[in-house]
């Protein structure tokens, strides 16, 4: 039996937008899928659900069980309305921005969690969820890079921003391993326009080039790199990086935003080594593809079976 994935639609932020959502459920057997189509910004890989490029994903961390991990292949067509679904309402404020870190797999920006100025709730989320820390993953090439993958296309890059369930939980560290402690806003990157806000993050990147180095960002707004068209997926999952706990509520954006060829390049210069270790470079930071299983996804009100402009050559 097929899983279902729910696609919402818009996200809504402090202003008060609003929107409805919908439902993915998993194609009946004997269901025709639509034909793969391909990605306008060049030549967007097909990848394979086991692939595996950088060295955490070759060893046991690769293999902890479970039913319901991350990251997974979307089916575009396999939606329908959810009227179920509330709309997810996201509230950010810039001056709890901390700092952005070399994590030695990623670069992280970190916020201050101690209090409710930052979140998320409604949507699939029972609870408000504290902003945490956002991070990207990308490829070495242009041809891989994100986590989740769009009927088996990927993006070169794709950012989370993690969040964590303030009402059940005390801190993040005991909300990633408890249920429903995390929720996790995906969101595709594509080569396009440049984005000028997240060029201040560009900007400290030569800063962070070491694993373990750490620079102040200054006030910065992360719903700036939020997609103006808010429809999403979502999903249970679990993390993508150690401890992998599926803990997790994943909202996957259906709209990708645009970065600049070199924006993107800049991500490739960091290293995941340290000052004396054999350099490494921070590329192909991304866990390959999990079964779907049996899980439920949901989706956008009026959800198409065109994918957007972006995925059509």
């Amino acid at each position: 039996m097929l899983g279902t994935l729910v696609l919402g639609r818009s996200l809504r932020n402090a202003s008060g937008f609003s929107a409805s959502v919908t439902q993915l459920w998993g194609a009946p057997r004997g269901h025709p899928r639509r034909p793969e189509r391909c990605c306008s910004q060049g030549p967007c890989a097909q990848r394979n659900r086991s692939d595996a490029w950088h060295p955490l994903w070759k060893g046991p961390a690769s293999v902890p069980g479970g039913t319901r991990q991350s990251p997974v292949n979307i089916h575009w067509r396999d939606s329908v309305y959810d009227p179920q679904l509330q709309p997810l309402r996201v509230s950010y404020a810039a001056a709890s921005c901390l700092h952005v870190w070399n994590t030695g797999y990623f670069f992280q920006v970190e916020f201050d969690d101690s209090a409710e100025e930052s979140g998320i709730c409604g949507g699939p989320l029972e609870n408000h969820y504290r902003l945490k820390q956002f991070h990207f993953h990308w490829g070495a090439t242009d041809e891989r890079g994100s986590e989740h993958t769009v009927d088996g296309r990927v993006y070169p890059a794709e950012l989370h921003l993690v969040h964590w369930n303030s009402v059940k939980y005390r801190n993040y560290t005991d909300a990633v391993v408890g249920e429903n402690g995390v929720a996790v806003i995906g969101v595709f990157v594509k080569l396009g326009a440049r984005h000028e806000e997240l060029q201040k993050l560009v900007r400290v990147l030569p800063e962070i080039k070491l694993k373990g180095a750490r620079a102040a960002v200054g006030p910065f707004q992360p719903s700036c790199l939020l997609p103006a068209c808010r429809d999403y997926w979502t999903y249970p999952g679990s993390l993508t990086t150690p401890p992998l706990s599926e803990s997790v509520t994943w909202i996957v954006q259906k709209r990708p935003i645009e970065v600049a060829q070199d924006q993107l390049a800049a991500f490739r210069t960091l290293l995941s080594s340290a000052l004396g270790e054999e350099e490494r470079s921070m590329v192909d930071n991304y866990r390959p593809l999990q079964p779907l299983m049996n899980r439920k996804r949901d989706g956008n009100p009026h959800a198409s079976s065109r994918p957007p402009d972006s995925w059509m050559s």
